[in-house]
Parts: structure tokens; sequence; C-alpha cells
């Protein structure tokens, strides 16, 4: 495969601040982890917030915040290991993956191992600063998260696998503040759940030409040109669903004006999207992090008012 043509592919930014600031050696498992693309850990996140936000009174715990940040970087980063050791060989060969760590043999995958050894123990330190009730919880999502990368081999619904497993925090975030669960961070969950049915269709049409090539799936190619309804169809459950959160958490008019926002960026991605250009749905996707914190202010502003 031509060099030139896979740098110009790759889903890897070079000359960024990886580039600029960390030494030679660690570079290859900050791109492992995904530390010059935060997207991810941000989608990660955004349900742990929004959670948070609903079980506390007032202006949620700052300690908390920055756990869940903290929490969010290393398990995202743990996430993309287990992925990219599970897709080694399909990454290679595929332009825009075939610059990745492992798949390059820039990290081999006993250091990809050992790697991800370390950012488990880093998660779990940061678990065991909340409740037992949490620490379990928390502990329970490992199972998504291992399966997930395998989920494209066998079924068009790999999105399914990811919406189960990217939102565990918006069940998190209650049991951090209240201790239990209860009706609202479930719907609050599920609400995620299609939230990112919508938000990774759209990512997954970037890739699409290349999965037929190799033999994986997606949702892209299952709904394919019918892509924008059930996108359309995803992001209007999910909408319903943070609102009937909001309800049973006796959420304020503030919420409501927040969720509304936030329905207005959504409408936005879907009638500006153009399936057959990467760039745009890479776009559209990133955006799905304003669409968070708007609903992520929403809540906060109901509660302090």
């Amino acid at each position: 495969m031509d060099t030139t043509t896979n740098k110009q592919a790759s889903d890897i930014d070079v000359e960024n601040w990886v580039d600029k600031w960390m030494p030679a050696p660690l570079r290859p498992y900050c791109r492992l982890a995904r530390l010059d693309r935060p997207i991810g850990t941000w989608l990660l996140l955004l349900p742990c917030w929004w959670s948070l936000a609903l079980a506390t009174d007032g202006w949620p715990n700052p300690a908390y915040i920055l756990l869940f940040g903290l929490g969010a970087l290393v398990m995202r980063g743990a996430g993309c290991t287990i992925n990219d050791l599970a897709d080694r060989d399909f990454d290679a060969k595929v332009a825009r993956t075939a610059t990745r760590p492992i798949a390059s043999g820039a990290v081999s995958p006993l250091q990809a191992m050992i790697f991800l050894g370390l950012q488990l123990g880093l998660g779990l330190a940061v678990l065991v600063q909340f409740n037992s009730y949490t620490v379990w919880l928390g502990i329970s999502s490992l199972g998504l998260v291992v399966i997930y990368p395998f989920m494209k081999r066998i079924t068009y619904w790999p999105q399914a696998c990811l919406g189960l497993a990217f939102n565990w925090g918006a069940l998190l975030g209650w049991t951090a503040e209240a201790g239990q669960l209860q009706a609202a961070p479930l719907v609050l969950y599920a609400a995620g759940f299609f939230w990112t049915l919508g938000y990774d269709t759209i990512y997954a049409h970037q890739d699409k030409a290349d999965d037929i090539l190799i033999g994986v799936k997606s949702t892209a190619l299952k709904f394919g040109d019918a892509s924008k309804p059930w996108i359309s169809a995803f992001y209007a459950i999910s909408l319903g669903l943070i609102c009937l959160a909001g309800y049973l958490a006796h959420m304020t008019w503030p919420f409501y004006v927040g969720v509304g926002l936030g329905a207005v960026q959504l409408a936005w991605q879907v009638t500006t999207l153009d399936m057959n250009d990467p760039k745009n749905c890479l776009r559209r996707f990133k955006s799905n992090r304003d669409f968070g914190l708007i609903v992520f202010w929403g809540i906060v502003a109901a509660q302090v008012l």
C-alpha cells in the first residue's frame, strides 16, 4: 500500500500536541489511547455528567465531575486498546487505520496488553473513590467493553453494543450521588443508547466502502441510503427519553429549554449530513459533544435555579 496515500488517508492527525509535547517513545501509546482525539472521551463522559447533575440538587460535586472526567479518559483509552488489539488485522488492510500503532507495528500486541493492564488499573483506582454500589456497577460493564469489537463480525448492529457500553455512565453518575438506581437513570441510559445508535451510524458512513471490502458490518451498511430516517428516529426517541428522565427527576423549565436547543443541534446534524462525504460525517459526529454539553448545562441550570 502506498505510504503517501496512507498518510493522507490516515485517521491519525500528525503535528498535534502529541507530536509537539510528548517524548517519542510515548507517542504510540498516546495515539493508541486516542489522547490526540478527545471526542470519544467526551461521548463516554457526558452521560456520566448528565446523570450526576440529574441526581444533584444545585451544582454537581466538582470532585465527582473531575473523577468522571479522568475515568472516562482512562477507560476510553482502554476500550480503544482492546478494539485495536481485536482489529489489528482488519486495520492493516484499511488506509484510514493502517497507521494505527498496533496495525503499523509501532506497538506490539504484548506491549498493548501491558498498557491495557495499566489503564485498567488506573480506571479501578478512579472507580474505588465512589461508593461500593457504584464500584460494583462500574465493574459489571467490563464485559460489554470486551465484546464490542467482535460484534461487527457477526451483526449489522455493533452500534447497539457500543450504545450499551458507552452510556453506562448514565447509571454511574446517579449512583455516585444517590447510592442506588432509580427510574430516572434507567430511562436516561436508554436515551443514551438511542443517541449512540444515531451518532455512530453517522460515524460508520465514513468506513462503509472499506467495511464492505474487508467483510465487517455496521448500521450504515444495514440502512444504506435510508440512514437519515433511521438516524432521525433514533435521535427523536433519545430526546423523548431524556425529557422523560428529566420529568422523573422533577426537572424545571431550564432543563426543557436545554433539551429543545439540543434538538435543534441534532436536527442540524441530520439535515446537513452528506453520507457520501467522510469529512462531513466526521464533523457531524464530533458535534455530538456540543449536543451533550447543551443538555448538561440545561440540567445544571434547572437544578441551580
